[in-house]
């Protein structure tokens, strides 16, 4: 018979493998802002939250903190390198507005957060248990908002009745990577994995029901390719024609 120890690893492993999915589904989105050079109206708020996230889920897998937590601290520390990478492209590729200095802005508090933290836990806080209740519930607030901003999103879904900006493979994964992650913590009961991920997999069911809901009624994106009736050597001389090529 498999011991609860075992199985939990076994559910552990298979959350990271879930979660390396979860963080590497942002990619074809990033794709598509690399070969248009523009963010769109794609928002950094996930990728800013997961970004926090991660920095506090990786404190909190620290033996220093709460040991025998290696599984935890791996995909947190792969997620860190990941989310690091979507907002410097994101940076790239944002136009010099207000949507940059919001980004800089809230990394900046972040940063700043996570050092405050980490300096208040290890110089106030003298045994492990003290220190995973601190870490924890500030993983269980940040871990569930975490899950709540593509809140953001879904409620532009509704108003457009699009899902352009709400890619599939991503809410799929969100909900796969909070179910795993909330039976690994019912195994061994651990209060601060089981709040977020619980949350994580409610949210997930719920932007797979809007994506359904409203896959039909998303328009199809068009390419507008203008033809010149006449050409020169240097310019074009007349008018043009506005065709529409269905992708």
């Amino acid at each position: 018979m498999v011991s609860a120890e075992v199985a939990r690893n076994i559910v552990g492993i298979i959350g990271n493998v879930i979660s390396f999915g979860l963080f590497l589904s942002p990619a074809p989105t990033f794709w598509r802002i690399i070969k248009a050079k523009d963010v769109e109206e794609f928002k950094p708020d996930p990728y800013l939250a997961t970004l926090l996230n991660c920095m506090l889920w990786c404190f909190y897998g620290l033996p220093i903190v709460h040991p025998n937590s290696i599984l935890v601290l791996t995909i947190n520390g792969i997620g860190l390198i990941i989310e690091s990478i979507y907002l410097v492209l994101f940076f790239i590729y944002a136009a010099r507005n207000t949507r940059v200095r919001y980004m800089l802005g809230v990394l900046a508090i972040e940063v700043a957060f996570v050092a405050a933290v980490v300096a208040g836990v290890l110089l106030g806080a003298h045994t492990h248990e003290k220190r995973s209740m601190i870490v924890g519930i500030l993983c269980v607030i940040f871990g569930s908002v975490m899950y709540a901003s593509p809140l953001t999103i879904m409620g532009k879904v509704i108003s457009t009745k699009s899902v352009e900006y709400m890619p599939f493979f991503l809410s799929l994964v969100n909900f796969l990577n909070g179910s795993c992650w909330l039976t690994y913590a019912l195994i061994k009961f651990d209060l601060y994995i089981t709040i977020p991920n619980g949350l994580g997999a409610v949210f997930g069911v719920i932007q797979l029901i809007l994506y359904f809901s409203f896959y039909k009624s998303t328009p199809k994106k068009g390419k507008n390719v203008e033809l010149p009736t006449i050409v020169t050597k240097n310019a074009v001389t007349s008018g043009k024609v506005s065709v529409t090529i269905e992708k």
